[in-house]
Parts: structure tokens; C-alpha cells; sequence
């Protein structure tokens, strides 16, 4: 019997995604974002949040998905990434769940156009439901998080 993984469960262009409880920080509403010049298209600025620059990426840009406006449901979650935390902007945050291990499996090579590089697995819900496991460390690649940490000087 494979154990019980707490994840927070956000929706992305329809889709629903998690990640683990235990990286996530804090969940934001929308907030006013610096705009940092030369950083990718996905990067979208900085935050203050309680005195600690915050650098977030909106993840439709991320995953080349289509951006649309970002409304009341929006949401910024906090998450920590290799020790800095990085503000993810997603549709909505809607849940936590309890997701067991045994029901987690390998990616396909694509799930919703976005690349299995990016996924930690797909866990299969009560209800025939799929949830997308999120593998923060390949969402924000190693040249990447140097950009960032460097936004956070």
C-alpha cells in the first residue's frame, strides 16, 4: 500500500494540476508585479511579499499554453524551488487532496501539450479523474533558477 501525498490542486487552461503541499509556501491573490527587463516572456516581474522579493512566472507562459486575462480566480502560489521561492500565477487554486502513491504513473510523452519533462506523474482520482503531478525542479531549469536567484539580489 503506497503512502498518502498531500497536494494542492490549481487549474491551468481547463486542466487540473498538483503539486506537493509540503513545497508550497503560500497561495496569493493577484497582486501588482515589477516588471524585470531581460528575463524570459514567462517571467513576468517580482513581488514583495512580506518583505522578500518574490520572482513569478505565469505557468501558461511557461508551458506555451494560450495566456488569457487573469481574473478574481487567479491565484499566485508560493513554492519553493532548490532552496528560493518562486511565485507560480495559475487559473484558480481550487483543492487539497490526499493522492496515494500507488495510483502515480509515468507521464505520457504529452499531457495537455505540455512535455513530460515537466510532469512528475498523472495519479488516477476516485471518479475516473486524472490529476497532472507538477516536477517543480524541470519547470524552472538550472540556468533558469541562477536568472532568478539573481532577480532576488
Amino acid at each position: 500500500m503506497g503512502e498518502e501525498l498531500k497536494v494542492i490542486v490549481f487549474t491551468l487552461a481547463h486542466e487540473q494540476y498538483g503539486v506537493e503541499v509540503e513545497r508550497v509556501r503560500t497561495i496569493e491573490r493577484m497582486q501588482p508585479l515589477t516588471r524585470v527587463p531581460k528575463t524570459p516572456a514567462f517571467v513576468k516581474g517580482v513581488i514583495n511579499l512580506r518583505g522578500v522579493v518574490v520572482p513569478v512566472i505565469d505557468l501558461r507562459g511557461r508551458f506555451q499554453l494560450p495566456e488569457s486575462d487573469y481574473t478574481d480566480n487567479s491565484r499566485i502560489i508560493i513554492v519553493a524551488v532548490k532552496e528560493m521561492e518562486v511565485g507560480l500565477i495559475v487559473d484558480s487554486a481550487n483543492d487539497v487532496l490526499d493522492v496515494n502513491t500507488d495510483s502515480i504513473e509515468d507521464p505520457p510523452e504529452i499531457v495537455g501539450g505540455i512535455r513530460a519533462k515537466y510532469l512528475r506523474g498523472v495519479a488516477k482520482l476516485s471518479g475516473g479523474n486524472l490529476l497532472v503531478l507538477l516536477n517543480l525542479e524541470e519547470v524552472l531549469n538550472k540556468s533558469e533558477i541562477v536568472q532568478l536567484e539573481q532577480l532576488e539580489a
